[in-house]
């Protein structure tokens, strides 16, 4: 989908995704100590509206302008006077990052899914905003829903397993604080399912 598909999609309903952040971001983020955070691709802002509320400096990023709008606008509502400390700005991921390299002490994938050559980009990309010490977090759907699992793309070009998101960083100066599959209740209208993600943490060298 090109950021027109996006745009489309995001203008047909008040909230595409869940305004509560993602269970996995909450679960590994909450230990870290706040500073300044990307959230690359952050479509509404769920996940960039709940780190400035736990203390978070936040430049978030998403090609859809329609989606960026919104961010702009839920945060306002949401978080008051402290929207100041998040900035939604229409970005595309295989760019690079706002702010130069080494400007954030966390940059944020919540799924990205992208065919592999642009996505190591955009991991690329990561890596590099991060100063060392700081943190890459890649969540995303895992390759294991196409026969295991529930939920997201129906192409396995744009999955990954979290082998594949170690071999992307490759070369890269990071270190890898743990990779795994974990399992997502989701609520569906045939009853609960488990999708499988791909959860990933970098921690930047």
């Amino acid at each position: 989908m090109d950021a027109k598909d996006w745009d489309e999609r995001y203008a047909a309903a008040d909230l595409i995704w869940s305004a509560e952040p993602n269970r996995f971001v909450a679960e590994l983020i909450s230990p870290l100590t706040p500073g300044t955070a990307v959230d690359i691709a952050a479509g509404e802002g769920r996940n960039a509206i709940w780190l400035t509320q736990q203390g978070w400096t936040v430049t978030a990023t998403d090609y859809s302008s329609v989606a960026v709008e919104r961010m702009r606008a839920r945060a306002a509502e949401v978080l008051g006077a402290e929207a100041a400390r998040l900035t939604p700005l229409v970005a595309d991921a295989t760019v690079a990052t706002p702010g130069g390299p080494a400007a954030y002490d966390l940059a944020l994938f919540s799924y990205l899914q992208l065919p592999a050559a642009e996505w190591k980009v955009a991991l690329r990309n990561g890596v590099q905003a991060v100063r060392p010490g700081g943190h890459v977090l890649v969540i995303g759907h895992s390759a294991r829903n196409l026969t295991e699992g529930w939920g997201g793309p129906s192409a396995r070009e744009v999955l990954y397993d979290p082998d594949e998101v170690v071999d992307a960083v490759d070369g890269l100066p990071v270190a890898v604080e743990h990779a795994d599959i974990r399992v997502r209740p989701v609520e569906t209208e045939d009853g609960p399912r488990e999708a499988l993600d791909t959860v990933v943490m970098l921690r930047r060298t």
